[in-house]
């Protein structure tokens, strides 16, 4: 079982996105090794965490360096993403060959991280790795506001435990910032009350299956290849996307990200991943709130109008790019019960 020590130390790292490197940043990158340590943690950044978003944007190898030193250094028992991006995917070629994989089965620890870092998950599931879905060190530990929001708090001090996840719906939401200045210190998000809780859109309102998902955006450009067109080469090379016997007995978890894609391409992404899928074989699937409640009626139709009618479909999950958050956990089994308004996964 994957688990957390008070005590152990943990790396951050930079596998998409170098934002946590820039100067504008300096701010909350002391702000989220503060939260950490209260907890006992010893907080390392790996050798090219900090270079900056130019430097790690020419130098995937580098960000791939960063990942296999951390897993190699048998002190560090976790990783944690800094932030998610859009070209994580450039790291397979490095981190899957012979003596990669090698040093990933050796040692496999803690990884969390969330939207592009969906494609190091589905690598790393590749492995044998059950990595989790959740958080990540800037838009969580480091966020601006008075503490840690306590939904995600709660949720990773679960890691500390053998415990199963139990989750129950947020009495509250909260809006992305539009402000990450120094200024922003210690100012709360804007919240409201959520009082729809786990919506059963169809299907029955009990089913279990194992977890596997992520990014909606991720996985869909992963499969046409949209932003990069290498990436479809690299996915077919590497089958980075899990095999359509993965997914038989599965619950999807999906959710899209802080560009809140228009419901005509939410609609193209999930015919196409429906394509790859075969979203009939699947026990259920599990949506994320959108972030800020964008479009938050629009993707529940579309939903209902590509998803076969006797699959279960359950809406307004906290998880992702909306706040507060969660933690999945790749490949381990869920139990979702819309009636009692609770959702409880066993720990691997």
């Amino acid at each position: 079982m994957i688990t957390l020590n008070r005590g152990d130390k943990i790396a951050v790292v930079s596998l998409s996105s170098g934002i946590l490197g820039e100067a504008f940043c300096r701010h909350q990158l002391s702000l989220g090794k503060e939260r950490l340590e209260a907890y006992g943690f010893e907080v390392v950044y790996m050798d090219h965490a900090l270079k900056g978003m130019d430097y790690l944007s020419a130098h995937p190898e580098k960000r791939a360096e960063d990942l296999l030193e951390a897993f190699a250094d048998p002190t560090i028992k976790g990783v944690i993403c800094a932030i998610g991006g859009d070209d994580t995917f450039k790291l397979a070629p490095y981190l899957l060959t012979a003596s990669a994989k090698e040093i990933i089965y050796q040692q496999p620890k803690f990884f969390m991280g969330y939207s592009d870092t969906t494609i190091n998950h589905l690598l790393l599931y590749k492995l044998g790795l059950h990595s989790f879905y959740g958080l990540s060190y800037l838009t969580c530990f480091a966020d601006l506001g008075p503490d840690i929001l306590a939904y995600s708090r709660q949720s990773f001090e679960n890691i500390l435990t053998e415990e199963p996840f139990v989750y129950e719906p947020s009495n509250l939401w909260y809006e992305e910032r539009e402000d990450f200045s120094e200024q922003q210190l210690g100012i709360a998000r804007l919240s409201h009350l959520d009082t729809k809780g786990y919506e059963l859109l169809q299907g029955q309102s009990k089913f279990q299956g194992h977890l596997l998902g992520g990014c909606l955006e991720s996985l869909y450009d992963l499969i046409v290849g949209e932003r990069y067109p290498e990436e479809k080469e690299i996915n077919q090379r590497y089958n980075l996307f899990p095999a359509k016997e993965n997914w038989q007995g599965a619950i999807l978890f999906l959710e899209t990200s802080e560009e809140r894609p228009l419901p005509s391409k939410v609609t193209e992404m999930l015919s196409v991943l429906n394509a790859e899928i075969d979203f009939e074989q699947l026990s259920g699937i599990i949506v994320g709130k959108p972030q800020n409640e964008i479009y938050y009626q629009e993707y529940k139709t579309i939903y209902q109008r590509i998803v076969p009618e006797h699959i279960p479909v359950v809406y307004n999950i906290n998880f992702g790019h909306a706040y507060p958050k969660m933690l999945l956990q790749y490949g381990a089994i869920a139990q979702v019960n819309t009636d009692q308004q609770r959702i409880e996964i066993e720990r691997l």
